[in-house]
């Protein structure tokens, strides 16, 4: 028997359409390239929106069709986040940290026929423009002076569109966005997110448990829109209101703090290189920001060693852990205490929050051992983590060799391994391809690099395997020392023995200048393998 309720398809127009009637007068505010903020409401966001998909339309652009983005946080970011999909095309994201030559092979893989590229980021276009093919440049003028008549004006584009453009009927399993991972095992995969799992996402990752968001509150996204979605943030906030402060190139950690201050920020979320930054520039100046006590800051991208954790609680602050993949849209998990956590004793309760939290609602995740097995709840066994839902990815786009990447089952493979315990708390100790297999144990990169960054000399460290002809192989952790601080491999080896077991510990330890990173902010181990073992 079928059910009495309406048919309703879930739709980014109605988010779009929600913010331009409740949340009209709510506040969207952009640091352009030369500081000034740029100022507009939602009502402003959803006309203009509008217009950009009626502009889309009329330059020829079909239910299906891509249109690449090349740019910052800033409001057209955001409103080509909502303008592309209303129109029916597919929004991709092209994540300007890659090499020009991936850019190229991204853009053309997925077919684009329109960029639209931030006027400070032309330099950046400029180095693959003759490897694309696009019919058409729409280049945003953040800067505010001309643009090349060789190009569309963003501007001129939208002053010239009908304000009352009616937007098309669309299916709820119609494509609305596209990223590509970030290749660091071959090509860049592209994912293709629906208006259903993209509104759903939205609905979940806004839910008290996750990111916890209503319109009394101010988001500000470090995270780059280019980057799967900016987490999500553009639509989520959107859907219940919050103002959103977008950064511009500004990624430093004053200019952050700055905008937190004068914007009354209150959540932000970012990878660990920030939050990093972030807290270096507070110990600095402790009495320099007049911070919201409430600001909460999510880490993504890879886990916050608990030292982190520790730190920002004592300049009053919250960092809460969160994870996932461009598969994933990206919410997967999301770090919370709850009551059986709080009742712990504090050494206990950060363990937990040093993991990445519990899967979050309509989602489910589940560790697999090297066996095929599944694997206990019990916060010990290892294994891969797979994790399905709706907004889970059950394919590549264009992509016919992907089934090592799914089960047959119907669960995406991750690649992280990790454990889940009693509570539910998902602990990633490692990526499947970096996981030290040592005299048939497993070893945990990320827990070393984790207790190396616990000490208090330490900025950042990473660790990789090297061959070794008794144990098969062992740890070899690079580390980059605070500044003014001088360690030596005693320092490092002396702090681990008293608080891990002797077999873990790594014998090898090389100090570097900076650890290389992906363009997603993570640590590249391809990179430093290639650094540190060149003939491997």
């Amino acid at each position: 028997m079928r059910s009495s309720m309406m048919d309703c398809p879930l739709l980014i127009d109605d988010i779009l359409v929600r913010a331009a009637t409740e949340f009209a007068d709510h506040e969207i505010v952009t640091q352009l390239p030369d500081k000034r903020l740029h100022r507009q409401t939602y009502g402003d966001m959803a006309e203009r929106a509008r217009r950009l998909a009626g502009a889309l339309h009329a330059a020829g652009i079909q239910p299906g069709d891509r249109v690449a983005t090349l740019g910052w946080n800033t409001y057209a970011h955001l409103e080509a986040y909502f303008g592309i999909p209303a129109m029916g095309g597919v929004c991709h994201m092209v994540n300007i940290r890659l090499a020009p030559e991936d850019i190229a092979w991204i853009i053309n893989h997925a077919e684009d026929r329109i960029l639209i590229v931030d006027d400070v980021l032309l330099p950046l276009y400029a180095r693959f423009a003759d490897a694309i093919n696009v019919e058409r440049i729409i280049v945003v003028p953040l800067t505010g002076e001309s643009v090349d008549p060789a190009y569309t004006d963003y501007e001129t584009l939208l002053a010239d569109a009908p304000a009352d453009f009616v937007l098309p009927a669309k299916h709820e399993d119609d494509a609305c966005g596209m990223c590509y991972t970030s290749g660091t095992t071959g090509r860049p995969k592209g994912v293709l997110y629906s208006h259903r799992s993209t509104v759903l996402h939205a609905l979940t990752s806004s839910l008290p448990d996750n990111l916890d968001l209503s319109y009394n509150d101010t988001v500000l996204p470090v995270v780059p829109m280019f980057h799967v979605n900016a987490w999500g943030l553009p639509y989520s906030a959107a859907l219940t209101g919050a103002k959103q402060v977008l950064p511009g190139p500004h990624l430093d950690a004053a200019s952050l703090l700055d905008l937190y201050a004068a914007e009354r920020v209150n959540i932000s979320a970012g990878v660990p290189t920030i939050w990093m930054g972030i807290l270096n520039a507070l110990d600095a100046e402790p009495d320099r920001w007049d911070l919201r006590a409430d600001l909460r800051m999510v880490v993504g991208g890879s886990a916050a060693p608990e030292s982190m954790l520790r730190r920002f609680d004592g300049h009053g602050l919250t960092l809460v852990q969160a994870w996932g993949m461009t598969e994933t849209s990206p919410m997967g998990t999301s770090g919370g205490i709850k009551p059986a956590v709080a009742e712990l004793d504090e050494d206990a309760r950060y363990a937990r929050r040093a993991t990445v939290g519990t899967t979050v609602a309509l989602t489910q995740t589940r560790i697999v051992d090297e066996s095929g097995r599944l694997a206990p709840r019990d916060g010990r066994t290892m294994g891969e983590l797979q994790i399905r839902g709706p907004w889970i990815a059950g394919s590549y786009y264009h992509l016919d060799n992907d089934r090592d990447k799914f089960t047959t089952d119907g669960w995406l493979r991750t690649g992280d391994i990790a454990t889940i315990d009693a509570d539910g708390y998902v602990d990633i100790t490692d990526r499947t391809k970096d996981v030290i297999k040592s005299g048939g144990e497993w070893i945990s990169s990320v827990h070393l690099e984790n207790e190396i960054m616990g000490h208090p000399g330490v900025a950042e460290a990473a660790v990789i395997a090297q061959p070794d002809e008794t144990w098969g192989e062992r740890p070899l952790a690079a580390i980059v020392t605070r500044a003014g601080q001088t360690l030596t491999d005693a320092d490092i080896r002396t702090h681990l023995l008293a608080r891990l077991p002797k077999w873990m510990v790594p014998e090898a330890y090389v100090f570097v200048d900076e650890i290389p990173r992906t363009a997603t902010g993570k640590f590249s181990k391809l990179a430093l393998r290639a650094t540190l073992q060149p003939d491997e």
